[in-house]
């Protein structure tokens, strides 16, 4: 049988898709609840009208990644204070898309948003693992030639694995480590100018998650400590 730690521990698999940060550091999770093989899983967002895209494929991967775990045979997803929570519950414990669930407002999946915001991402995470060797004392051109299998094995490092991995981008060890938008090697000439772009998508996906978590102890009267679990 399964755990309320071990589902916690799956959840920090899912992340919200603008934001590149798992639920559970975000204080999405509101509540786990292990009943033998079935577990129920209820989900908090910062407003009431988040966006009904981004809660969905939260609350899809949240299923996927709980029902991985052994010994789970039943999960079942709340999407609480939402103006789209019934839809998104039923949808989702049905197994339904995103398009069954909204016909008369969605008429495409989720795909290409999602690969949307793992660009962001990857990008984002790119500049912060830029930044470390940068000031690390490497130049431009000793970035440039550092090949993937260079990159610490921490979280900015394993995640941007990760995200090569999602996108469909070379993951071997011996791949370039920095690629540009279309998935050329970045070049040391050009590191600049994308190192001030992509400083820009890391602030902005920070700025965000800062402002979710601000907005959901404000709605919710938590304290910092009791944002999560």
């Amino acid at each position: 049988m399964t755990t309320e730690p071990a589902v916690l521990g799956a959840l920090t698999g899912v992340r919200d898709p603008e934001l590149d940060q798992h639920l559970v550091e975000l204080g999405f999770v509101s509540g786990v609840d292990v009943d033998g093989s079935t577990v129920a899983v209820r989900l908090r967002l910062p407003t009431y009208y988040c966006a009904p895209n981004f809660a969905f494929l939260m609350a899809v991967d949240a299923r996927r990644a709980v029902e991985a775990l052994p010994g789970v045979e039943v999960v079942k997803i709340f999407l609480d204070d939402h103006f789209t929570a019934d839809e998104i519950t039923d949808a989702v414990q049905g197994g339904q898309t995103f398009v069954e669930a909204f016909p008369d407002l969605a008429d495409d999946e989720l795909g290409e948003l999602r690969t949307l915001f793992w660009r962001k991402a990857f990008t984002a995470r790119q500049a912060r693992l830029i930044d470390a060797q940068l000031a690390g004392g490497r130049s431009a051109e000793a970035v440039a030639a550092m090949r993937l299998g260079d990159l610490p094995h921490d979280e900015d490092g394993e995640r941007c694995r990760e995200l090569r991995r999602s996108l469909g981008v070379a993951a071997e060890p011996d791949s370039p480590a920095f690629l540009l938008g279309d998935g050329t090697p970045l070049t040391a000439t050009e590191l600049p100018r994308f190192l001030r772009y992509a400083r820009l998508v890391a602030v902005s996906l920070e700025g965000n998650a800062g402002l979710c978590r601000g907005l959901l102890r404000t709605r919710y009267d938590l304290t910092e400590e009791e944002v999560a679990v």
